[in-house]
């Protein structure tokens, strides 16, 4: 549960938490962000925070192991009834992320919400950034 007593958003597998601890060896401030583009698929990208500017529609999801995770507004409407588990699997990761070049990458694994979870969505009518 997080701080609103719901499930959260977000979580990641142990994997993925050591991975973003490797990641951050090199690039201390660091955010993912998952787009849902045909490049992407289901591959959350991990940028530098300061290399990766948040548009006004995308929403924060939440936080693992401190990182923030964004989705591309559009997408969230699609998962919105979705919890996204952040996973790591063999393999490249997209050009651009940071776990390109460590022969594992990060991947996006859902489940849906329900049996009367609680899930609390985020309020998209205010900047990420607030």
């Amino acid at each position: 549960m997080d701080d609103n007593g719901s499930e959260p958003r977000v979580l990641a597998t142990d994997k993925a938490l050591e991975l973003i601890r490797e990641i951050q060896q090199d690039h201390p401030d660091i955010l993912f962000h998952q787009s849902g583009g045909c490049c992407d698929g289901s591959s959350p990208m991990c940028y530098p925070a300061n290399e990766f500017m948040i548009g006004d529609n995308d929403v924060k999801l939440g936080e693992i192991g401190g990182v923030p995770v964004y989705i591309g507004g559009s997408q969230f409407e699609a998962w919105k009834h979705t919890q996204l588990i952040i996973d790591v699997v063999p393999g490249r990761g997209g050009m651009f992320s940071l776990d390109n070049g460590r022969e594992k990458r990060f991947l996006t694994r859902s489940r849906l919400f329900g049996g009367g979870e609680a899930c609390a969505i985020p309020d998209i009518s205010r900047s990420p950034s607030q």
